[in-house]
Formats: C-alpha cells, sequence, structure tokens
C-alpha cells in the first residue's frame, strides 16, 4: 500500500539521536511510504512515489502527520487490581516510600497479583495493552515484578508471552524479580537478593529455553533504591544475569542517588530509568555510554512532586535520552505516549521534535530494536502512525486526547476509536 500526501512525514532516518542532535525528525513534506509484506519498501515525496508505484493500493493522508509508532520502553504493564486508596494517602503527604515499607505500594499490588489465576491476569491486562495501541504505541517493554517469588514470576512472564500473542502491539518482555523485597524475607534482604541470583536466574533462563525458544532471552531489571536493592546487592543480580546471557535494566535515582546510573553504565545495560536525583558524575557516565537514559514523567507528576528527571542536563551531556510512560498501578496509570510528550514539553523543556524524538527511534533503543523499528526507513517494519492534525507540534501543544487516526501495524491498518481498536 501507498500512504501518500501526508503534509509531514517524519522519518527519523539515521538512529538513534545522541546529546544536541536529539530532535532531528526527517520531515518530508508532502510525504508518502510504500509499504509491502509487513515492511517498509519505499519513503519520498508523494509526487515522485505515486510516479514509481502506479499500481499500489493507496491511502490518502491528506491534512495529516504520518510518523513512527511509539516505542514505550518502561511499562509495569502486568498485575492485578488496583491502588486508589494509597492515591489519597499520597495527596494527604504520606512519602511513596514510607507506604512501601508498611507494606503498602508494590507489596499492596504483589499481594493482589499471587491470588490472580493466569486467565485473570490476561483479562485485565489485555484492556492497558489495547488502550496503548489505540494511543499510538506499537511496540512496549512489559515487566514482570509483582510476584516476587518464583512461581507467580513464572505466571507472568507466560502470560505476557501469551499476551503478545493475541495483540498487535509488539512486547519486549523483562523479568524484574527484584522489584522490591518479597515479604517473606522483609527482615532478610540479603537473602532474597541471593535467592533472585541463586534460583530465580537460572529458572527462568531455563523456563524461557523451552517455552520461547525463538525469541532472544528477556531483560533483566532491578530497582536500585533504599528501601528496595542496594547498589552492591543491585549489582549482585545484574553480574548473575549477565553470566546467564540477559540483557540488562536498571531502576535508578527515582528517590536518591546511590550510583545505579552508572552501575548501568559500566554493565552496558540497555538502559538506566527514571534518573529523577542522578548526580552529574552519573549523567557524564551515561554520556560516554550507549546505555540509554529513560525518563519516566508520569511518576513524579502521578505522586504529586516537584522534580523530574534533569534531561537538559543528559542532553547537554551528549547522552542518549528516552521517555516511557511507566505505566503501573500506583504512582503512573496512564497507557498514552502521547500525554508523556506533553508532561514532557511542560516539565522538562524538551521542544516536541526532541519529545517524539525520545518515543520513536531512541525509546526503540531503549529496548535494542532500533535496527527494525522507531524510525520510518526502507527495510524496517511498517510501524507508524496517521495523526489527525497537519502539523507535528500539534505533540506536546495538545493533551488530554488521542490525536491518532490510524495505526499501522507490520503493514496492516488499523482505525482507532475510542478505547479500542478494529480493523479499517
Amino acid at each position: 500500500m501507498l500512504i501518500h500526501s501526508s503534509t509531514q512525514l517524519l522519518t527519523l532516518k539515521g538512529g538513534p539521536q545522541r546529546g544536541r542532535a536529539l530532535g532531528t525528525l526527517g520531515i518530508i513534506e508532502n510525504g508518502a511510504v510504500v509499504m509491502r509484506d509487513e515492511k517498509i519498501v519505499a519513503v519520498g515525496p508523494t509526487d515522485e512515489l505515486r510516479a514509481s508505484y502506479k499500481d499500489e493500493p493507496t491511502l490518502d493522508a491528506s491534512g495529516c502527520v504520518v510518523m513512527p509508532g511509539f516505542v514505550d520502553p518502561h511499562t509495569h504493564l502486568i498485575w492485578a487490581g488496583d491502588r486508589a486508596g494509597e492515591f489519597e494517602m499520597k495527596m494527604a503527604g504520606r512519602p511513596y516510600l514510607d507506604i512501601l515499607a508498611a507494606g503498602g505500594g508494590i507489596i499492596s499490588t504483589v499481594r493482589q497479583t499471587r491470588t490472580a489465576s493466569i486467565e485473570s491476569l490476561i483479562a485485565q491486562t489485555r484492556p492497558r495493552l489495547l488502550r496503548m495501541f489505540a494511543h499510538g504505541t506499537t511496540t512496549a517493554e512489559a515487566k514482570t515484578g509483582y510476584g516476587l517469588q518464583t512461581a507467580t514470576e513464572l505466571r507472568l512472564l507466560k502470560a505476557l508471552l501469551a499476551l503478545a500473542d493475541e495483540s498487535p502491539v509488539d512486547l519486549a518482555i523483562t523479568f524484574l524479580g527484584a522489584h522490591a523485597i518479597a515479604p517473606e524475607y522483609k527482615n532478610n534482604p540479603q537473602g532474597y537478593t541471593d535467592l533472585i541470583c541463586e534460583t530465580m536466574l537460572p529458572t527462568v533462563q531455563q523456563w524461557w529455553q523451552t517455552h520461547a525458544p525463538r525469541l532472544p532471552l528477556p531483560f533483566v531489571d532491578v530497582f536500585c533504591e533504599n528501601k528496595a536493592f542496594t547498589l552492591e546487592q543491585s549489582r549482585q543480580v545484574l553480574t548473575k544475569a549477565a553470566s546467564l546471557g540477559f540483557p540488562l535494566k536498571i531502576h535508578a535515582d527515582e528517590f536518591d542517588n546511590l550510583g545505579g546510573a552508572a552501575l548501568a553504565a559500566e554493565l552496558g545495560a540497555a538502559s538506566a530509568d527514571h534518573l529523577v536525583k542522578t548526580s552529574d558524575a552519573d549523567i557524564a557516565a551515561l554520556a560516554k555510554s550507549d546505555t540509554v537514559a529513560v525518563s519516566l514523567p508520569c511518576t513524579p507528576f502521578g505522586l504529586a512532586e516537584k522534580e523530574y528527571t534533569p534531561a537538559r542536563k543528559l542532553i547537554e551531556a551528549d547522552a542518549l535520552f528516552a521517555l516511557a510512560t511507566d505505566c503501573n498501578p500506583g504512582t503512573a496509570w496512564n497507557e498514552s505516549m502521547q500525554f508523556v510528550i506533553a508532561l514532557a514539553c511542560r516539565t522538562m523543556g524538551l521542544t516536541p521534535a526532541q519529545a517524539i524524538a525520545a518515543t520513536t527511534i531512541n525509546s526503540a533503543h531503549a529496548v535494542r530494536r532500533s535496527d527494525t523499528i522507531g524510525s520510518l526507513e526502507e527495510g524496517k517494519q511498517a510501524d507508524l502512525l496517521i495523526l489527525n492534525v497537519p502539523d507535528y507540534r500539534h505533540l506536546g501543544y495538545r493533551f488530554g486526547t488521542n490525536l491518532v487516526r490510524q495505526v499501522v501495524k507490520r503493514g496492516r491498518i488499523y482505525s482507532v476509536d475510542v478505547g479500542y481498536y478494529r480493523t479499517a
């Protein structure tokens, strides 16, 4: 199919964008794209492609922006229940880490998730995934982490694989057994860390090779934070994971600067995420690495906090910078990357162009898929959006509504309606 006559076609051609290069959109006015067999075969001006591909079926994108699908590189997509009651506590001024230490927060969701069947987990997660898709996310990272015991963590992995099979959204799966200290080990965090390293990680490796042998191993993540995992424990988990062949990620510097970002850079992690309290030294370490700094602005927004990732410092230091929703039941229940863009522009001083690059080509690199998605280039997967606006700057400028007219996933076109999708 030939999609033609877009007012602006954003190619983001050329790979991940580092530092001040962030925001290079590669705009083709009156642009067009040709798709065949799930791939992009041509990108260019409408007049040229219509002359070269006269026999292709066509789709008119007049008055619209065409751009790559969003890649959401940090979500806690799968869980059971909700934490609406805790929101009221947070708004009354109780700190999140205090709620967590008292058995709330992550542990509250763990209790609900442990008792949920795989059918219930899939049924509760599916609507979130479809809302992501309806708002333009064509690939999403999805973590376990609400089991904190081997059997439940494996059930979450199994549910995510089932959702990946049935959904149009591609999932990049992450094992996050090190999300919090399991309640059974409340007074023995090192014992739980040892359990992860000696039992959970080898079991996950063997289970994955049996249940998903054609897929690469999932990422392994750890929450490096006070009242979660220390820097030394985080190193222990990630070093063991790397020795088993897992690619790495880390939660770092959400509430305190423990050195997790520098650890991620040292170990060659795909990304270091949150990064609110990141020091200048850690920023310098990230800037010298291929580890992507992933900001999650919905989280401080959801906690009604005033401090966000120092995005300008990261960009000025020449780091790779990306954005994600952090969709989760406690601090950031939001499925829309469009809202993330609007929030990032207002709270961190990004331009709409920078935020778009941070939610497409750079976020694709944060899940190590920038060779196949994240930009509109020949040979890449045909994942793209048709926005019902004439100028890309409406992303960022507008918020609280869905600007997506159609989602194209692997060359298949879906027309978007409120809260769900249907084939065009």
